[in-house]
């Protein structure tokens, strides 16, 4: 039997794409990302030994039998090679399937490519190397550490908190968000003054009096100043300097999330997911091709040959003096260990590629594409010119800008510039409009997607393949919410954060999140071995969690919003048909929201119309298409389920019965949107007084179809499928139906 050659990658798509490139050389398999992981079993469920230098109990993961049962069975007595992702976590998990099928770690096997394109993966194929176990290492310490810290703060919060989980990278993120909340809450805004002066194509603001700094705290002191001014404005100076503009760098995983959510609204997980397709391929003209770099990475560095490719396509569209010098600056924790995230080949441009993408990816391909064509052309070049104006000792600054060469706005055409008028020294202007006006200090802003990455990429918080799924846990655990793209912490996240920062707040912080994240480099190249990071860390966090068991009190989290039958508090609680919102009085009060709702606020004095019982509230909607918005409904359901949009009048609809509501125009009307008299006013056939209006079925076969029947129901029951007309059957004599744009008459005996 001949040897077949096997490549494993970690995604199905990615296969697919490589797979196309190899033709019949490879059969090439998917591993669907990682296949084992720590076990939950054993002490404290941990999956770690540690009476046994903290080894490591790994298991396959139970949905990944499958995988791992097939991959066993094609790897058999065949060449394997693994091409897992090139970071941290690929290189682990190519140790993990060496283990699983048996592959020796002296073999070169390893393969490691950044970008999926045929010459990288046939370059990979040809310099295979040895598993990098230091590599391999640092992994593992990190998941065990991340293991230990997770399973034991979560499993404690839990208990005193209700907290659902806790973690190294996740808490010290929300821990950012909290203290910023504390900054803005602790603000005190201070009141200041500007004296501004309007020349219809420029504005300027006063800066200076006789040689010093202006600062106005009050309104007396700005009319001070303001009646120092005369009409005229004196050209003091005129300073010309020419500038250059550089691009910016090509994209790093950080950079390319803050970019996306500040100028595509996207949040970092899709941005990830997007990037993930572009990556692994897209079909372009009947073959799967691979159109971007690999997207988590925190070097900007591009490789030769992309460069020499670029700046060739610059020159043969834009012109040699459009050729820019190749950037690269060494991030103090930057791993360096591949290229930025770039288009695989430069002349894949955006609109050549547009028919073969989603609008999304259109959007994020483009983003990255411009990004690293700009990184390598000219710099704009600009004309700066400064302007100062002198009025009785009042100086008044501003500056101009005139492009001289576009340099590599030509591609990105974002070159804003603000133009001055042309102006010479001991020029006499006069101003449209001067004007005092009061200003109030501002708070420091809340974190958005984009400056949350920028902070923990500064501060070392996480690596790039972390960042998106660290905010996504948060948001999920209900830790913070997102308001017009502002990052707000919940009370449940800020209580989380309390709670840590009393009893953990050496671990909860940034320092030591950014100096494991440098111990684990360390492991990586030799320097420290990951038992011993681990054995220093684990007696004292093992105390502190004692000692937060035994002293920390156990609070059930509010969530805001108040009992309408008792006024106490409601929590969450749990069950086990899953998480729901009750009275925090229980078991003296047994109030439960349902599923669909929450209560927000009671109405005063106002009874239910409907029941007569129950009292109407305020609440917000959970599910559908109104998530989010209030309602008012009876506190009595399920007893009574009145709700309406619009608050009650606290009567009902003659016509009906249901209660009458004021809607946005300030008119009474009626809740149920099916009552309503038909446009002529039409007597019932049957009983002759009762007039027709239209309904709506609720029960049997017909639930939710509309049907014409008698306002005196139910002492007449006359109803029809059609809409009645005011013409009579010239036969019989009865009343004629509208069917289907037809006039017909409906009586069986009539022929």
């Amino acid at each position: 039997m001949t040897m077949k050659k096997i490549l494993i990658v970690e995604s199905p798509s990615k296969a697919k794409t490589i797979e196309g490139y190899l033709k019949n050389e490879y059969q090439v398999l998917s591993s669907v990302g990682h296949i084992r992981d720590l076990s939950t079993k054993g002490k404290k469920g941990l999956g770690v030994d540690i009476d046994n230098k903290f080894k490591p109990i790994y298991e396959i993961i139970p949905e990944k039998a499958k995988t791992v049962n097939e991959l066993k069975t094609k790897c058999q007595g065949n060449k394997v090679y693994l091409a897992t992702d090139p970071d941290r976590e690929g290189e682990a998990i190519s140790w993990h399937l060496a283990q699983v099928l048996g592959l020796s770690l002296e073999d070169d096997n390893r393969v490691v490519f950044n970008e999926i394109t045929k010459n990288a993966i046939v370059e990979a194929l040809e310099h295979p190397r040895k598993i990098d176990m230091e590599l391999t290492e640092s992994q593992e310490t990190r998941r065990i550490l991340d293991r230990i810290i997770g399973f034991e703060l979560s499993g404690l919060m839990k208990s005193k908190i209700k907290s659902e989980s806790a973690g190294r990278v996740q808490s010290v993120a929300l821990k950012l968000i909290v203290d910023r909340e504390k900054e803005i809450n602790a603000f005190i805004p201070e009141e200041y003054y500007t004296i501004d002066a309007d020349f219809t194509k420029f504005k300027v603001q006063a800066s200076e009096y006789k040689g010093s700094k202006l600062s106005i705290k009050s309104e007396n002191e700005c009319n001070k100043y303001l009646d120092l001014l005369t009409d005229d404005f004196t050209v003091k100076s005129v300073e010309e300097k020419e500038s250059k503009r550089e691009s910016k760098p090509p994209y790093i995983t950080s950079t390319l999330q803050q970019d996306a959510s500040s100028k595509l609204n996207f949040d970092s997980t899709k941005t990830m997911r997007i990037a993930q397709i572009l990556y692994e391929g897209k079909e372009v003209n009947g073959q799967l091709k691979g159109l971007i770099t690999y997207m988590r990475t925190d070097s900007d560095r591009l490789s030769d040959a992309f460069v020499q490719q670029a700046y060739k396509y610059i020159e043969e569209t834009y012109g040699k003096q459009y050729l820019g010098k190749k950037k690269h600056k060494n991030v103090a924790l930057s791993q360096d260990a591949h290229e930025a995230i770039r288009p695989t080949y430069i002349t894949n441009t955006p609109e050549s590629l547009k028919e073969y993408l989603t609008n999304d990816e259109y959007k994020l391909y483009t983003l990255i594409y411009n990004r690293a064509l700009a990184s390598l052309m000219a710099p704009t070049n600009i004309l700066v010119t400064s302007v100062v104006l002198d009025n009785n000792g009042l100086i008044f600054k501003t500056k101009g800008e005139k492009e001289l060469f576009d340099g590599y706005t030509k591609l990105t055409g974002n070159n804003k510039l603000e133009y001055l008028p042309e102006l010479k020294v001991g020029d006499i202007l006069h101003a449209k409009e001067v004007s005092g006006n009061k200003h109030f200090t501002l708070p420091p802003a809340r974190y958005t997607e984009a400056t949350l990455i920028k902070e923990m990429e500064e501060k070392g918080i996480g690596r790039p393949s972390t960042y998106a799924e660290t905010i996504r846990k948060n948001k999920s655990k209900k830790y913070i919410k997102t308001e017009k793209r502002q990052i707000e912490p919940t009370d449940k996240g800020i209580l989380t954060i309390s709670k840590l920062d009393e009893y953990f707040s050496d671990i909860i912080n940034v320092e030591f999140t950014a100096n494991m994240e440098h111990d684990l480099d360390r492991v990586a190249q030799s320097d420290v071995s990951g038992e011993k990071i681990i054995s220093d860390f684990y007696p004292t966090f093992e105390e502190e969690i004692a000692y937060a068991k035994k002293n920390m009190d156990t609070i059930v989290p509010t969530t805001g919003n108040i009992c309408p039958i008792c006024g106490s508090p409601l929590v969450m609680r749990k069950s086990k048909y899953g998480e729901f919102e009750a009275c925090s009085a229980y078991p003296k009060c047994k109030f439960v929201v349902s599923n669909e709702m929450t209560t927000s606020k009671e109405i005063e004095d106002m009874t239910c119309p409907l029941c007569k019982v129950g009292q109407i509230v305020v609440r917000i909607s959970k599910k559908g298409k109104t998530k989010g918005k209030e309602f008012y409904a009876c506190n009595n359901f399920p007893k009574c389920t009145f709700t309406s949009q619009f608050k009650p009048n606290g009567e009902l609809c003659p016509i009906c019965g249901k209660p009458l509501v004021i809607d946005d125009n300030n008119q009474v009307v009626c809740s149920n949107p099916n009552c309503g008299k038909l446009e002529e006013e039409l007597k019932c056939p049957d009983c002759k007084t009762g007039t027709l209006i239209l309904r709506t079925a609720k029960k049997g076969s017909k639930s939710g179809n509309s049907f014409y029947g008698c306002s005196n129901y139910p002492k007449c029951k006359f109803v029809s499928q059609y809409k009645p007309t005011t013409l009579t059957c010239p036969k019989c004599g009865k009343r004629l139906f509208d069917v289907d744009g037809e006039y017909k008459c409906l009586n069986k005996d009539c022929k």
